[in-house]
């Protein structure tokens, strides 16, 4: 049995990996999914001032809680930011890092710094209109959803708190080197704002020519929330992170 920590992107929550969770625990494993402080179930938390770090704590504490060892950290979109920032601080319990269509960040960016700067002015504006500091999630049409799952995660999206758009993460290279990753690239259709990452993802050069060592990258023929649009496929490449019983890291 393996341990799957599940860590949502922007405007979502625990709920999005609902069939995910599922699939996992059919296949024998234990999946734990984290709602970040401000969104989903947490939404009543939203205020000014929640940042990047709180989502990492967040993270951290459930990993913790459940005192999980040897786990294999899912991060989606936005989430990459904060499943690079656990990895940092938990390299030696993370045997595989498995970035869902999700920012990979070179040390000292934020989660907007690949953003073009018509995305970033919008997002900030509208969190300057926010009382609490937030934006608002887009249609779920955007992520490639139609129909009854379109309307589903519509219906549960939230704003999300703006301060993890503009904080910076640094973080040891070597230390996430060292951990095992798949990148995971949806391409049917792609979403714009992950597109700069699909190219650092294949550079030779990209963290200093540490990025390819220990990593692979797995196209999905689905939009950007493959755990609603294919949760079985996200399943079986979930499942191939799994490290084989008594393998060194």
């Amino acid at each position: 049995m393996a341990d799957f920590v599940l860590v949502h992107g922007a405007w979502h929550g625990a709920w999005c990996w609902r069939d995910v969770i599922a699939s996992l625990g059919a296949a024998g494993h234990r999946a734990h999914a984290v709602t970040l402080t401000g969104v989903g179930e947490r939404a009543h938390l939203l205020r000014p001032g929640i940042g990047l770090q709180d989502h990492i704590l967040d993270v951290i504490a459930a990993i913790e809680a459940e005192e999980m060892q040897d786990l294999v950290l899912v991060v989606h979109s936005y989430a990459g930011m904060v499943g690079t920032g656990v990895a940092d601080r938990l390299g030696e319990r993370i045997a595989h890092l498995v970035y869902v269509d999700a920012v990979v960040p070179r040390p000292g960016e934020s989660w907007g710094s690949t953003h073009t700067r018509a995305t970033r002015e919008g997002r900030l504006a509208a969190a300057q209109a926010s009382p609490t500091f937030s934006f608002p999630p887009p249609g779920a049409s955007l992520f490639g959803l139609s129909g009854d799952q379109e309307a589903w995660v519509n219906r549960r999206q939230t704003p999300h708190p703006a301060q993890p758009y503009l904080d910076e993460l640094h973080f040891s290279v070597d230390t996430l080197a060292a951990i095992p990753r798949t990148f995971i690239s949806c391409t049917q259709p792609t979403l714009a704002t992950i597109d700069a990452i699909r190219v650092r993802v294949t550079d030779p050069q990209f963290w200093g020519g540490r990025w390819r060592p220990l990593s692979r990258v797995i196209e999905m023929a689905t939009g950007h929330d493959p755990m609603v649009s294919d949760p079985q496929g996200l399943t079986r490449i979930l499942l191939e992170c799994v490290p084989a019983e008594g393998a060194p890291r």
